[in-house]
């Protein structure tokens, strides 16, 4: 008999999480949709862009919640990776710049702009992960940050059980992972980190292994998958 299709715990918050889960069933996997996360816009920011010729996005969350805040859709605009451009282009915005890489790589990107922006505008969570106006700062680069979300743990009936992989998209999702999975038995689960510093948080944990993504966007992370 053909064994049972890998049972695959998809943390993110939604709606992501159930656009992930298609695609794990195209691949022949079983999702396990039950977020750690959930994405809660700050209605209550102020955008001020006195000044600021250039947007940086580290999430599609952030996209999300700036473009309800503002009408603003003619700045130039610089993403973390191409899930996050493909979101500000949905968002109405016209000049859109994918890193494709991590937050370095977005640094990299916006300091290489010719003309290079004069002040950046980083609409990020109320935790971020990373601080790209510092690493904006270290390139001569003048940024500030405005937070326009939060990601809020989920409360969960129960973690889920009888797994053979985890995914991470982030480290954020992986911090909730590592608390409710801290006493449980992984030596049969895969833990499958989007990227490097995603995988950190469930370090600690004894997995039957960790796979992390050669690039930090979904079709590399799923592509571990079929390996």
């Amino acid at each position: 008999m053909p064994a049972d299709p890998a049972r695959i715990w998809v943390t993110r918050a939604q709606p992501k999480a159930d656009a992930t889960a298609a695609r794990l069933m195209a691949l022949g996997l079983t999702p396990v949709v039950a977020p750690v996360l959930e994405i809660l816009p700050n209605t209550d920011a102020i955008i001020d862009l006195e000044g600021v010729d250039a947007l940086a996005f580290t999430s599609a969350a952030g996209v999300a919640a700036f473009a309800t805040l503002t009408g603003e859709r003619g700045l130039v605009i610089f993403t973390v990776g191409d899930a996050t451009a493909g979101a500000a282009r949905a968002a109405g915005f016209a000049d859109v710049r994918s890193a494709g890489g991590d937050v370095h790589a977005l640094a990299d990107l916006i300091a290489a702009a010719t003309p290079r922006p004069s002040l950046v505008l980083n609409p990020i969570a109320a935790a971020p992960a990373a601080d790209l106006p510092a690493l904006l700062a270290e390139r001569r680069v003048s940024a500030r940050a405005v937070v326009v979300y939060q990601n809020r743990e989920t409360v969960l009936d129960a973690t889920p059980a009888d797994l053979d992989g985890v995914l991470i998209h982030s480290a954020s999702a992986a911090r909730a992972v590592a608390r409710r999975l801290a006493d449980a038995n992984l030596s049969a689960v895969t833990a499958y980190s989007i990227s490097r510093a995603a995988a950190a948080p469930i370090s600690g944990l004894v997995w039957r292994r960790i796979a992390i993504a050669p690039f930090p966007n979904e079709t590399a992370l799923l592509n571990l998958l079929q390996d």
